[in-house]
């Protein structure tokens, strides 16, 4: 029996007058990965923001419905965003290490949260960075800025960021459209590797990608949920003809 990490449950986003999703319902499961597909447009990236309330900080955006992690409605007003960021992770498309040094941008969450003692910080620094496979390029360097570090490298220090704080949950819109190819198949490997502890939620435009890397697969399309299964059933024998027409190329 699966363990869910995260449900949806009718969950709708209005940009002011604009329905960008609607009424969907999820279950994501512990030490998985669930890649979110569909064209532009069809609200997957909203619907990824809307997991760790991203959305609220967008002028006249507002959701209904409920997204539940346990028995906590994290919909719910009084929940406290803050402490729900640090369960639920963010990595961007675009890597955005903060103009800090390598081992500031992996200590600022953890020191925010209100872990002071330098030898507690030193230990999530370096296991962060082991777990975001980057601790041995940046270990001889760590009191460097972020910024001289490559664009894939960025973006694993931005996960290593995104672990440092213990999530259970970890978003990612997509997290290698920015980066090479040799970059982008090393954020593939570290994703396999991260699932054995992390649900993981990722948006992708790339369909191999998302072959790839994921065990679950949504099909969003103009805002709704069109097809949600195991990931080898969607790319082999997706069970709605506006499914099959995407992933074969004919429209997207």
């Amino acid at each position: 029996m699966q363990n869910i990490e995260l449900s949806t449950k009718d969950l709708n986003v209005f940009y002011g007058e604009k329905h960008a999703v609607k009424q969907i319902s999820l279950d994501f499961a512990s030490k998985q990965v669930t890649a979110l597909i569909g064209p532009s447009g069809c609200g997957k990236s909203t619907f990824l923001r809307s997991l760790n309330r991203m959305n609220d900080l967008i002028e006249g955006s507002r959701i209904t419905g409920e997204i539940w992690i346990g028995n906590e409605n994290i919909n719910d007003p009084k929940t406290d965003v803050v402490l729900l960021r640090q369960r639920i992770g963010m990595v961007w498309q675009r890597p955005n290490p903060f103009h800090k040094s390598i081992y500031e941008n992996i200590a600022f969450g953890p020191r925010y949260h209100g872990i002071r003692d330098r030898k507690k910080l030193d230990k999530i620094v370096e296991e962060s960075l082991v777990k975001a496979a980057l601790w041995e390029e940046t270990k001889d360097r760590l009191h460097q800025s972020a910024l001289s570090l490559s664009g894939g490298q960025q973006q694993r220090l931005c996960i290593a960021r995104s672990i440092a704080v213990s999530p259970s949950i970890i978003l990612m819109d997509e997290p290698s459209s920015a980066l090479d190819p040799v970059s982008s198949a090393k954020i593939e490997e570290l994703i396999a590797e991260l699932k054995e502890e992390y649900c993981i939620i990722i948006v992708t435009h790339n369909m191999q990608q998302a072959a790839r890397v994921s065990d679950k697969t949504a099909f969003f399309l103009m805002g709704e949920l069109v097809e949600y299964d195991e990931t080898s059933m969607i790319f082999t024998n997706p069970s709605d003809q506006r499914t099959d027409d995407y992933i074969s190329g004919r429209f997207g």
